[in-house]
């Protein structure tokens, strides 16, 4: 799934019910989140529900360098937001650190008009989620 394809899905659905739906059926296909990666240094601060995030560097030269990607897991405990890391992980699918730095994931949601229909709670809650993928490409790619 690319983020053309949410575009296009988007698109065809007529309100936000069937969008949140749709959102959620994302985060539903997500794989499992390792119970081993539910650690204190994986979640994510600022969320309302409970998140964690983990990343590592793929295709990694061992020199930091900015032509290498994120792989990433995650889960929460509320629905809508593990449809939210689905998204987020479609957003950053395939880009190199350097991308994912250059990256406004909050635009593309915004574009999508998903910002909108968000609590403020949510909307702090994504906030902190891509701070924190942004701060671990920044830090891989500082390694």
């Amino acid at each position: 799934m690319t983020l053309d394809d949410i575009r296009a899905d988007f698109a065809l659905l007529d309100d936000w019910e069937d969008r949140y739906r749709y959102v959620i059926e994302l985060g539903r296909a997500l794989p499992a989140f390792p119970e081993a990666l539910r650690t204190d240094s994986n979640k994510v601060r600022g969320c309302a529900s409970q998140v964690w995030l983990a990343t590592k560097r793929a295709g990694s030269t061992g020199n930091g360098s900015a032509g290498d990607t994120l792989e990433m897991q995650g889960m929460s405990d509320a629905h809508i937001v593990q449809g939210l890391i689905a998204l987020l992980f479609i957003i950053y699918e395939g880009k190199t650190l350097d991308e994912i730095l250059k990256t406004d994931a909050e635009g593309i949601f915004a574009s999508l008009g998903l910002k909108e229909h968000l609590t403020p709670q949510r909307s702090n809650g994504l906030a902190s989620m891509v701070k924190r993928i942004r701060a671990d490409a920044a830090e891989m790619l500082a390694a």
